[in-house]
């Protein structure tokens, strides 16, 4: 007999995953499909990191690490935002986790309460509602509009401000957008959250350092932000580690505390091999950062100009991280062989069937008008998925 809990029943699968799930399976019949849906960079990691990695496991780190991370690792989250932020941050303001994703939970989990509030900029990343479901808070979206190049106002973010709001949730640069707040954005949003000194600031940050403007901006740089604000960070994007799975966290630390033991009673300590390469990585040489961060700005470059010559599709042209969020939505109402494409699922789907292109809909980071392209991949492959876009697209009567 099914008994799944109404926490778990209350949640909606991630449309990330499903739509890399099902370019897989086509992958599997045979069908060549160029796989754009998924968020992670194409490059293996690093050598240096990986025979760090490797090192570990020569020397024996197998065995419990301790549940806030390795001292060494702490200590180079630390340094690095002390070198790349100018924050000051003591190892015990660090809290290591299995992936960004897990660090985001260990913070709503241990922050938010039933029937709390949480402003949510729309477009948002597909996880940050149902987190916050999870936690029985109450997700607050305010729509980030096209015009607006994908960024709330400081008069949207007062609107959005009641009683009952416990946290703002900020992603920059964004991800599905690829919006990046400016130190003035930042600022006009601080000057608002300074007259409510109840409400914190989760800053996603994991796109740091796939930056295409010349620097990253925080809002926990302004002395009445910093021991409001709770930072979200890892090695995935920047050194091409997704799998290894380590992200990390800086707070207050009465929050790190909390995370600690939360953390505890579930996953406990992350992968000690994986933790050893992430030491490596922020303390090592950071060339390997900025030849991918080259190589994803010309990627832009190149996908912003080819959707930008489909006709009806309007494009923001990203200041970071590595999508393209273009709005499609001139083309729905109109028929492929007598089926019509009404909305982004049925447009991803579309897509993925006719063109052979996995994209992920608009509808799950809350803007149906748009779809999101990942340019993760080669220029080649960048090249063709474009050439099928569109013809499929003018193939829509």
């Amino acid at each position: 007999m099914e008994s799944i809990s109404k926490r778990v029943n209350s949640l909606s699968p991630s449309a990330t995953i499903a739509m890399n799930q099902k370019s897989r399976d086509l992958q599997a019949k045979g069908i060549n499909v160029i796989n754009l849906s998924v968020g992670e960079p194409d490059f293996f990691t690093p050598d240096h990191i990986k025979d760090a990695a490797k090192k570990a496991i020569d020397d024996n780190f197998s065995f419990y690490p301790p549940v806030p991370g390795y001292p060494d690792l702490k200590k180079a989250v630390a340094e690095k935002f002390k070198r790349e932020n100018n924050l000051d941050y003591s190892p015990d303001q660090i809290i290591v986790s299995c992936g960004a994703k897990h660090s985001l939970a260990n913070a709503m989990l241990s922050l938010i309460d039933k029937d709390d509030e949480v402003i949510v900029p729309a477009p948002y990343w597909v996880s940050y509602l149902e987190q916050v479901k999870l936690c029985e808070g109450v997700p607050v979206v305010i729509e980030a509009k096209f015009d607006a190049n994908f960024k709330i106002t400081a008069g949207q973010l007062q609107s959005a401000i009641t009683p009952k709001t416990k946290a703002l949730l900020l992603c920059s640069p964004s991800n599905p957008s690829g919006a990046v707040y400016s130190r003035s954005e930042l600022r006009s949003l601080a000057d608002v959250l300074v007259k409510y000194p109840r409400i914190f600031i989760i800053s996603d940050e994991i796109y740091e350092h796939i930056n295409f403007i010349g620097g990253h901006e925080t809002i926990a740089q302004f002395a009445e932000m910093k021991d409001r604000t709770i930072l979200i960070n890892g090695v995935s994007k920047a050194y091409a580690m997704t799998g290894w799975r380590i992200g990390y966290m800086a707070a207050p630390l009465w929050l790190v505390k909390a995370c600690d033991k939360l953390q505890g009673q579930t996953t406990t300590g992350a992968t000690t091999i994986a933790q050893k390469a992430a030491s490596a990585a922020l303390t090592g040489d950071q060339t390997c950062v900025t030849e991918m961060n080259k190589a994803f700005k010309r990627r832009k470059e190149l996908v912003v100009k080819l959707v930008a010559e489909i006709p009806g599709i309007k494009v923001y042209d990203p200041d970071g991280a590595f999508y393209v969020f273009p709005k499609v939505d001139s083309y729905y109402g109109r028929k492929f062989n007598g089926t019509p494409v009404n909305n982004s699922t049925e447009m991803c789907l579309y897509l993925l069937e006719q063109a052979h292109i996995a994209t992920v809909p608009g509808d799950a980071f809350g803007d149906d008008a748009c779809i999101r392209i990942s340019f993760a991949t080669s220029d080649d492959k960048l090249v063709e998925a474009m050439k099928r876009m569109k013809e499929a697209l003018i193939a829509l009567k």
